[in-house]
């Protein structure tokens, strides 16, 4: 039988590398991993806002206020930092439609198409902001959104919903649209990302978050979580010094 260099060569690198994963390491008064060797996402900036500026922010805070309003059991969509969460993502790829065509030609689309939109989310946020106010002091003696009365808020929200608000710049149902799923988005997400904050959003409805394994209750219904959520960052009371 005769053998060629080739298959000499290929046998003895797999031999090689059977011996190397077969050996084994005995591993002691340590950790088998290095802290942080993931490629987790990066947290959120909750202690400024990066993209609204100041009247956006009041605006922004009133509007996800009014869609997920405070309750005595739950905090609104204000308190949960839904506004600090659509901040963040608009300062971030999606707001610039980052990796996405951004070319022409525009035309509406169906709903299961996306936006079609020539404006990115940015500027969808930062025209829409500014027409809404312009609406409300035109309807409303002068008086910015944030400052309505929290009725007539969800009047004019409704009127939005419906699409009697005609915007300036692009269409008020579609806008309104946006402003409800980046809320729910905000006020469901993991706090990483700058919402649901205290991870209030999972404590509602019993979401055990990230925990590594809660197969136990999969098939329980209706019945409730007995453990506290965890986020991708943990939870503070895992950190020594921290409640």
């Amino acid at each position: 039988m005769q053998f060629r260099r080739r298959d000499i060569l290929a046998a003895a690198a797999i031999l090689i590398m059977a011996q190397r994963s077969g050996r084994a390491e005995i591993i002691e008064g340590r950790a088998p991993w290095k802290p942080r060797a993931a490629n987790p996402p990066k947290p959120a900036i909750t202690d400024r806002f990066v993209f609204f500026t100041a009247d956006e922010v009041r605006t922004v805070e009133a509007i996800v206020d009014r869609i997920i309003p405070p309750d005595p059991e739950t905090p609104g969509g204000k308190d949960a930092g839904c506004a600090t969460y659509i901040d963040n993502q608009l300062a971030g790829p999606y707001g610039s439609f980052e990796g996405l065509y951004t070319q022409g030609p525009f035309q509406n689309g169906t709903p299961q198409q996306g936006s079609q939109s020539s404006l990115t989310p940015a500027a969808q946020y930062r025209q829409g902001l500014a027409d809404l106010n312009g609406y409300c002091k035109s309807k409303h003696g002068g008086k910015t959104f944030a400052q309505l009365p929290d009725e007539t808020k969800d009047e004019v929200l409704g009127e939005l919903e419906k699409g009697s608000v005609q915007l300036r710049d692009q269409d008020g149902k579609t806008f309104f649209k946006h402003i409800v799923k980046d809320t729910r988005e905000g006020f469901f997400a993991d706090p990483i990302y700058g919402g649901n904050r205290d991870m209030a959003g999972w404590k509602m409805i019993g979401f055990p978050g990230a925990r590594y394994d809660y197969r136990d209750w999969v098939s329980r219904h209706n019945e409730r979580y007995p453990y506290p959520p965890v986020s991708i960052q943990g939870r503070a009371g895992w950190t020594p010094g921290k409640a």
